[in-house]
């Protein structure tokens, strides 16, 4: 089978600087486009168009430039996601599903002539910068982004690992505007990461869905369920922009023990096709909850949704990104590519999220969390304060409770000995992150309640 036969069904949220963070799936394809009558006084116009600009611009342009500028402009056309992707365009976005590219890590679209970021990747420049979801790029080091097209915008943020690069971003929360310096880098993203959050509740992250993501998040409840009894699973699907269709299919069906994933359903039947759950469930039917916002797009949302359709999650969080159509990557003989919007993916009860996104099941509004000092907090009275009160039958006596104490020098060795990481403080996970530490609580009531 020949490479110009070779599609690949994408779904994107933007373009992410270095690379494209797709949605992709790989299929075949034997037939060809079919051929069509072309209308010859629309296409004398545009000859005429072509020949008009190479004579009476003001300076030379050369054909291949005009010819290149006017695909772009009629794929750009027609939605916000169909586009030409010109050479270094395709080989970033092949790029991006190995999970290891150069730039800054940070996923972006068009908005109002700005660039908007969708969100940062973990652990990138961008990331440790501050850079946020929401945060609008209105410079870049001296050039206003005001006028650019998309892809200058990148190409600007493009560069030498090493090299670096002075952003300006207006964010909504702030009077004035943000200058923040970053370093390019090679971006390798961890898209799973994983750890417990206390004894018996784990905590999965998935920043976006390249090649190893199936197997990543395999290995990583595998270490969960080393430490001891997995009682239940956070997943945090917040931010991610999306990757590869096959790896959202693998995660789901991680927790799905039968039914329908996702369809993808286009004009004719060669675009239409479904995906199923195969038996077994890595967490044995234990309490799952999926945390989601306005930063998780296509791949993160049909996980989203398989789940919560399946009632196999409880999705809490705000509402997602949106992203329900499906892009097909086709390759071209001068090693560039166009995408193009071929279809709409639709959740296991048959609904399309797009531009509507998906709705949590808790909703929680964004939150600061501060702590009280300990002396704005009244000491407390309870029963055993009280004079006179009675005493507990099954209480130990003192002297036996000095018994069941350890010296200090065992209780140390016994530390050692059994050594574990040390866990989260509740405390300040609700202020560092609030949406983390309700998504916790749902899980434990969820756990106690399926244990009685």
């Amino acid at each position: 089978m020949s490479s110009s036969t070779r599609v690949s069904l994408a779904l994107l949220a933007g373009v992410v600087f270095g690379v494209s963070a797709t949605l992709t799936h790989s299929v075949f394809a034997e037939k060809q486009p079919p051929v069509e009558t072309l209308p010859l006084k629309d296409l004398q116009t545009f000859v005429e168009i072509l020949n008009r600009v190479k004579s009476d611009y003001v300076e030379p342009v050369k054909d291949e430039t005009l010819l290149e500028n006017a695909v772009r402009g009629m794929l750009a056309g027609l939605d916000p996601h169909s586009s030409y992707l010109d050479k270094a365009e395709y080989k970033d976005l092949n790029a991006s599903t190995t999970g290891k590219f150069g730039g800054l890590g940070i996923e972006v679209q068009l908005a109002n002539g700005l660039v908007k970021v969708v969100t940062p990747i973990d652990d990138t420049p961008a990331a440790k910068a501050g850079v946020k979801a929401g945060d609008l790029i209105v410079k870049i080091d001296d050039t206003p982004v005001k006028g650019l097209t998309l892809q200058d915008a990148v190409t600007k943020m493009r560069g030498d690992p090493g090299t670096k690069i002075v952003l300006t971003l207006v964010r909504e929360s702030m009077p004035q505007p943000l200058v923040l310096e970053l370093k390019r880098d090679y971006i390798k993203v961890a898209s799973v990461r994983g750890r417990s959050i206390e004894p018996g509740f784990g905590y999965v992250r998935i920043s976006q869905f390249t090649a190893t993501t199936g197997k990543n998040l395999s290995d990583e409840l595998a270490k969960l369920k080393k430490e001891g009894e997995l009682k239940g699973l956070v997943l945090d699907l917040r931010n991610n922009p999306g990757g590869l269709l096959t790896a959202a299919v693998d995660v789901s069906d991680e927790f799905l023990n039968k039914g329908g994933i996702v369809s993808i359903k286009g004009r004719d039947a060669d675009s239409t096709r479904a995906f199923d759950a195969s038996i077994g469930d890595a967490l044995d039917g234990k309490p799952l909850v999926v945390l989601v916002n306005g930063g998780s797009a296509s791949a993160a949302e049909i996980v989203a949704g398989a789940l919560q359709d399946q009632k196999r999650g409880v999705l809490i969080g705000s509402k997602t990104f949106g992203k329900g159509s499906v892009q097909t990557i086709l390759p071209l003989n001068n090693e560039s590519a166009i995408k193009i919007t071929t279809a709409r993916y639709y959740t296991p009860s048959g609904r399309s999220i797009q531009a509507e996104g998906i709705i949590p099941d808790v909703m929680i509004q964004p939150l600061k969390i501060s702590k009280l000092d300990p002396s704005e907090i009244g000491e407390g009275v309870s029963e055993a304060d009280l004079k006179g009160r009675l005493d507990n039958p099954n209480a130990k006596p003192e002297d036996d409770k000095a018994k069941d104490a350890k010296p200090v020098e065992d209780a140390k060795k016994d530390e050692k000995k059994d050594a574990k990481p040390e866990p989260i403080n509740i405390a300040d996970l609700a202020v560092n992150d609030y949406e983390l530490y309700e998504a916790l609580n749902l899980l434990k009531g969820m756990s106690i309640a399926q244990g009685r």
